[in-house]
């Protein structure tokens, strides 16, 4: 499984925000607090980040290496700051690849996306079933072997059609669930905006005190705040709010 962070707020460095707190993405890496399947998330790390006052698509740095075992991502993250952030550590769901190309966060635009579940069966007939489903062009541009990736197609899909990113999210999960089944909690973000999606997987929000907003697996320290998301839940964050209704 995984282990996603979303920020939206004042610009803070990716040290600030994955690396210093106390159960912060780093620790999570190797030792989650509240993870319910898989003990460790040392199958890679990625992580996107947004200037747009340069260009709307984030920057993103992604290893197959514990981010414990990075020194290259240790020695930027204490000056790489942002008002958006989309972070994520893996634990590959046996028997998919350990590379690259299969570790979160997936990007294509503007959009960062990251999945904590897995779809069931994926290897046994849904995978090919599920890309059935896909346009051409989006099913040609799923790079990687994780179920991960097509969830996102599935949700570009949508999105491409008009379909508002909560909605994509929602439409998406209601798909996997009446084809194969899973857990299917998703994060979504396109530097001014968190979606998410909670199926099977906790997702939990807080609203800080300078404005900023936090959607993550697990809370990356015990301070006051912290809300878990009721499960099939669609969540919004953005402007410093964050809200939720049922899926």
């Amino acid at each position: 499984m995984c282990r996603l962070t979303a920020y939206l707020g004042p610009p803070v460095t990716l040290a600030e925000l994955l690396v210093d707190p106390p159960h912060g993405l780093l620790r999570q890496a190797w030792a989650p607090r509240r993870q319910r399947h898989g003990t460790v998330n040392a199958d890679g790390f990625g992580v996107g980040w947004w200037d747009r006052a340069r260009r709307p698509e984030p920057a993103r740095y992604r290893s197959p290496r514990p981010m414990w075992a990075d020194a290259s991502f240790a020695s930027l993250a204490g000056l790489v700051a942002s008002e958006a952030v989309v972070a994520a550590v893996r634990s590959a769901t046996p028997p998919l690849a350990v590379e690259e190309a299969a570790t979160p966060p997936f990007t294509d635009g503007p959009w960062l996306f990251a999945h904590n579940g897995a779809v069931d069966g994926f290897r046994a007939g849904a995978a090919a079933r599920l890309r059935r489903s896909l346009s051409l062009a989006r099913d040609a541009a799923v790079a990687g072997p994780t179920d991960s990736e097509v969830l996102f197609a599935m949700v570009l899909d949508r999105l491409d059609a008009g379909t508002p990113p909560g909605q994509a999210l929602a439409a998406t999960v209601k798909a996997v669930a009446a084809e194969a089944g899973g857990r299917l909690t998703m994060a979504l973000g396109d530097g001014t905006a968190i979606h998410a999606v909670t199926w099977g997987e906790d997702l939990w929000c807080r609203r800080g005190p300078a404005g900023d907003v936090v959607v993550a697996s697990e809370p990356h320290d015990d301070g006051p705040g912290w809300q878990v998301v009721p499960d099939a839940s669609v969540v919004l964050a953005a402007a410093g709010e964050v809200a939720w209704d049922a899926l």
